[in-house]
């Protein structure tokens, strides 16, 4: 069966992919069959990476190192980012003003780790001093520079555990953007939980992680009000993906739901949402957050664990009715709403199409300004607001006016499901086009890697 042209509504489209896995135990591999980075201490956990995309060296961000390694996973250098006297209650960090609070020798571990191509540099933001950052340059890691004397120095929150993603936006003759999302743990007034910040190219400037936009009446941000930590005390937002497409910026998020709620953590549901922001809008009048997930024979996969952007193959596209040059999303989710800390191993590899969640997008938004429903945004606004008429034409690049604003919505965006797996949850992926065909790797709760073309 072919897919409906167009296929606009990602639950009508039907892939007829064949399917092969590979899997592998890790045990049983030779050491002649692959190369590894091995760390000096246990405790040392690696928690990110960036590839460069021009030179294949491997930037590895872990407890208290970066590591910067060839393509073949030599290492080249690597740079100390800790351990370090600090408290997690000193609030402002130390660095700013003296803490009353005991001091010890505390890991930093990384939470951020993005190459900014731009100005050949990599942000390295870690758990110390309240996640302050530093800038170190790609060549050689010697530090750029390490803001710490502002509040909006401190961009990714002392939970080590708390989810973070950034995008980095270049542009071509001026200072690039860094768009980030973090869990804040509870410290709304200190940290947003969405924000755009400047890069400068000169990385000593008194500007650097400045909001883009910040006034008394607007700023680059959204905060989770206190009427919400107040309502659902363990409210956060956990930010799984992002990236940037055309004239947007996306980020993939798990986040509880606010409606029905029965204060009991055990009854929580969660939702899986992706948020879009136009790169050009320091306001965030543009911010559309919709509700995403798969189905496969009636089963809901709705807890979002990992996503991976990519152009597919010819025979993936043909698929899905749409040309090579499209971009494609491939995401794994857990079974379910509940226990989005304890995940159950029922999990699946879905696909979806941007172009296809832009159109959804752009539905929503023509609904609203039309003045049908609500916002749809109880988290943020703390109750029903109604959409306001207002006849403006809503075209693919349409970023928002002061009304209308934030927005969410209720109707799942639906992902093609590929692939399930029922006993070893499925926990990270990635995709390369190899002979026309999109060949997806998977990592799993085991440690086992799949293979699925």
């Amino acid at each position: 069966m072919k897919p409906r042209k167009g296929c606009p509504k990602m639950s009508n489209c039907v892939v007829p992919l064949a399917i092969l896995i590979i899997v592998f135990a890790q045990s049983s591999w030779s050491s002649k069959e692959y190369v590894n980075f091995p760390i000096q201490n246990r405790d040392w956990t690696l928690n990110h990476l960036a590839v460069h995309s021009i030179t294949g060296n491997v930037y590895v961000g872990a407890v208290n190192w970066i590591y910067k390694l060839s393509s073949n996973l030599t290492l080249l250098l690597k740079h100390e980012t800790g351990p370090e006297e600090d408290n997690k209650s000193c609030y402002p960090p130390l660095i700013v003003q003296p803490c009353n609070e005991p001091l010890t020798m505390t890991n930093n571990v990384n939470k951020l780790l993005l190459i900014d191509y731009s100005e050949n540099r990599l942000l390295a933001c870690g758990s110390l001093f309240q996640g302050v950052c530093k800038l170190l340059r790609l060549d050689d890691l010697f530090i750029l520079v390490e803001p710490s004397h502002k509040k909006e120095h401190y961009l990714s929150s002392v939970n080590e555990t708390g989810t973070m993603y950034g995008v980095i936006v270049s542009s071509e003759g001026s200072d690039s953007k860094l768009f980030i999302g973090t869990a804040v743990d509870g410290k709304q007034d200190y940290f947003p939980t969405i924000s755009s910040r400047k890069l400068p190219q000169d990385p000593e400037s008194s500007a650097m992680f400045d909001y883009v936009l910040h006034s008394d009446f607007v700023a680059s941000l959204i905060k989770i009000p206190s009427d919400t930590l107040a309502m659902v005390s363990h409210f956060d937002i956990f930010y799984i993906y992002g990236f940037s497409n055309g004239n947007f910026v996306y980020f993939l998020t798990v986040q509880p739901e606010t409606e029905g709620v029965t204060g009991s953590t055990n009854d929580q549901f969660y939702t899986s949402r992706i948020v879009r922001l136009c790169k050009e809008d320091p306001k965030f009048h543009s911010y559309v957050s919709l509700p995403v997930g798969c189905v496969k024979n009636g089963i809901e996969y709705r807890l979002l664990q990992a996503a991976y952007l990519a152009k597919p193959g010819s025979v993936l596209a043909k698929s899905l009715n749409i040309s090579t040059d499209d971009d494609v999303l491939f995401t794994i989710f857990s079974k379910g709403q509940k226990q989005y800390k304890h995940p159950p191993d029922e999990s699946a590899l879905c696909v979806f199409v941007v172009k296809y969640i832009n159109q959804q997008i752009k539905d929503r938004l023509q609904s609203c300004y039309r003045g049908e429903g609500n916002l749809e945004l109880n988290w943020l606004l703390g109750k029903d607001v109604r959409c306001t008429y207002a006849p403006v034409p809503i075209d693919d690049d349409f970023c928002g006016l002061d009304i209308n604003q934030p927005l969410g919505g209720s109707v799942l965006v639906e992902g093609i499901t590929v692939f399930t797996e029922d006993r070893d949850r499925m926990t990270s992926v990635a995709s390369y086009v190899y002979n026309d065909h999109s060949v997806v790797f998977i990592g799993t709760k085991s440690g086992r890697l799949k293979k699925v073309k």
